[in-house]
């Protein structure tokens, strides 16, 4: 009786009189001495036992670690050897099984998504939390010889918490550990962690130098790792581009456990690493990042109108106004169905324009005043303050707020969530606005971001970093609806209601394909069926996220790491002819002997 990793059961019985013929057909072509006294129903009995006997092989591999009575102690022996290590109380304690009090709130800390929080979420195996490179590499290899598919963390605020759960059977490797970060403004650079925040890393570079920055996200909590790998952007991109635009180094461990820099990784992999998504190509350890100059001054406001104050006019004119202004200038703008406070017990569009501008206020009053006079922007709308609290301000923080707020991980801090993205390359009409405020107020709470393209996002070119969405594209639109609730009710409710708005934007965004951004995750335009995807659902997704270079990362992906051992539901794919078989989580690795043990046996006997 064999148990598979999905809990079915399926038993065999091999008639003993067979299984020295078996084997002889696992050698090879039988000899005259052997086939002469095989029938031709034993010769095919032997093919479909062989294939049986293999698939049973491989589901005893998997199963034996599945057990979770053993998987604790054989992964940390596994460790144990692999670090050669003596500490065996370090390696015990970066490792937890369910059965550890620890275990619960050490896998919830870092959920960003109250939806993949519930009893019924498939839960790992292990959680396991690496203090050094080689922790890393260990685990890499004790998942790949177990044949376990293996998670990585880094922040926990993938939309669709894949770097969490799996419908296979799974180890979570959480970097929340390795977050070290060393600012050198000599040579204006910084390594970062991949486990470390982009909080942590804002706050070390303001330490060092009040006019040095990095151009990445506005979320104070979100790990490095992800950020980075996904192709993150923040309020600097028109001046300075995204994140990956800025990456002068890094580390990886790959699918054999090796830990290599851009120098032994080759140029190919470290491009792909640049917005490709890491968790497809191997474990992020760390990038070398590239600071960027920020004035001592910068200013940031925030002005709302509703309908009722001719909002209509501001976003026809930000679409016009917002990617084509002074790179210095980052106009966000946010589109939300309220209650009106005009016309009682009715809804209304509110749209709020948030901004930073790399100067000071008299400077961008006068700018505005002249090419978005709709805004209506006063000298009394704005702030002007330092980078570092312009930081804070973007994350929610009031004005005044010490910096060092930004080390705070706020672990467990989570809503329920659903995120989608689109990209609008040419201006929606007014006749087009007015259409969708109506379909946003019968929806009732879905909200849309545009975040503005052009400046330095139109001077590189789409192929220069797996992330393509550059010149052409005017804004991003980030769909957003949130519920404090649960109840699966109130999921359909509002997951559904994001996906009709989704719908009822189609002839406003771009096409063919339908282009979507990676770091705004949605399982909604395609994910594998089951287990590890195959070239061909990697591509519906894949054509959306890299466009063009879908193909080239594919191409990557099948070099470095041709077993597929890195994958997720919408991981980089291998090319078909270097399939092998992932389906069911498991790989040629032999976790187990008895079953091999066995098969050895048998192929002896039958001499």
């Amino acid at each position: 009786m064999v148990t598979a990793m999905n809990g079915q059961s399926e038993s065999v019985q091999i008639p003993f009189p067979l299984l020295v013929p078996l084997c002889l057909y696992i050698r090879g072509p039988i000899p005259y001495k052997h086939s002469t006294n095989l029938t031709k129903p034993m010769r095919d009995a032997m093919s479909k036992i062989l294939r049986v006997l293999v698939s049973l092989l491989f589901l005893q591999a998997s199963a034996s670690w599945a057990d979770s009575d053993s998987v604790y102690d054989s992964f940390l022996q596994c460790l144990n050897t692999k670090t050669k290590s003596s500490n065996t109380t370090q390696l015990s304690s970066i490792v937890y099984a369910q059965n550890n009090p620890s275990y619960t709130p050490i896998l919830q800390a870092y959920i960003r998504n109250s939806r993949f929080n519930r009893t019924s979420t498939p839960k790992p195996l292990l959680v396991v939390t690496p203090l050094t490179e080689s922790h890393v590499q260990a685990s890499v290899l004790c998942a790949k010889l177990a044949g376990v598919q293996l998670k990585i963390r880094s922040g926990g605020h993938d939309y669709e918490g894949i770097s969490y759960w799996s419908s296979q059977t799974f180890i979570v490797l959480d970097m929340f550990n390795l977050r070290s970060i060393a600012v050198n403004i000599e040579d204006n650079s910084v390594w970062a962690q991949a486990g470390a925040t982009l909080g942590e890393l804002y706050y070390r570079i303001w330490e060092k130098s009040k006019v040095h920055a990095f151009p990445a996200g506005i979320c104070q909590l979100v790990g490095v790792g992800g950020h980075i790998s996904g192709g993150g952007y923040g309020n600097l991109l028109r001046k300075y581009g995204l994140a990956v635009d800025n990456v002068l180094d890094a580390q990886i461990v790959n699918a054999n456990g090796e830990l290599l820099d851009r120098k032994s990784m080759g140029e190919d992999l470290f491009w792909a690493i640049k917005g490709g998504g890491g968790g497809s190509f191997g474990v992020i350890i760390s990038y070398k990042l590239k600071l960027v100059s920020v004035p001592e001054v910068v200013t940031i406001f925030r002005v709302e109108k509703t309908l009722e104050e001719d909002a209509t006019a501001l976003v026809l004119r930000w679409q016009e106004v917002a990617p084509t202004t002074d790179d210095g200038l980052f106009m966000r703008l946010l589109l939300q169905p309220v209650s009106s406070k005009v016309k009682k017990g009715e809804k209304t569009v509110r749209a709020t324009v948030m901004a930073e501008f790399l100067g000071n206020g008299d400077q961008l009053v006068t700018l505005l005043g002249k090419e978005f006079p709709e805004l209506g922007l006063t000298k009394e709308n704005c702030t002007e303050t330092s980078w570092i609290e312009s930081i804070l301000w973007w994350a929610n923080f009031d004005i005044g707020t010490s910096p060092e707020a930004l080390l705070d991980r706020m672990p467990n801090d989570a809503n329920f969530l659903k995120r989608k993205s689109d990209y609008v390359q040419t201006p929606i009409s007014k006749d087009g606005l007015e259409w969708l405020w109506k379909k946003m107020i019968e929806l009732g709470k879905t909200g849309l971001v545009f975040n503005p393209y052009g400046g330095e996002m139109s001077r590189i070119a789409p192929s220069e970093t797996p992330f393509p969405h550059r010149a052409g594209n005017l804004f991003k639109i980030q769909y957003s609806v949130n519920w404090e609730d649960a109840g699966e009710d109130l999921e359909k409710n509002y997951t559904t209601e994001s996906k009709r708005l989704f719908s009822y934007m189609t002839p406003f965004v771009s096409k063919n394909p339908r282009s979507a951004f990676l770091n705004y995750r949605d399982l909604d335009i395609g994910a594998s069926s089951n287990g590890a995807p195959t070239y061909e659902e990697g591509k519906v997704y894949g054509v959306k996220y890299f466009n063009d270079n879908f193909d080239r990362l594919v191409k990557v992906k099948t070099a470095v790491d041709p077993e597929n051992f890195f994958y997720n539901e919408q991981s980089i794919p291998i090319l078909p002819s270097s399939h092998t078989d992932v389906k069911s989580g498991s790989n040629s690795n032999i976790p187990t002997g008895k079953l091999l043990s066995l098969l050895v046996y048998l192929l002896i006997a039958g001499w």
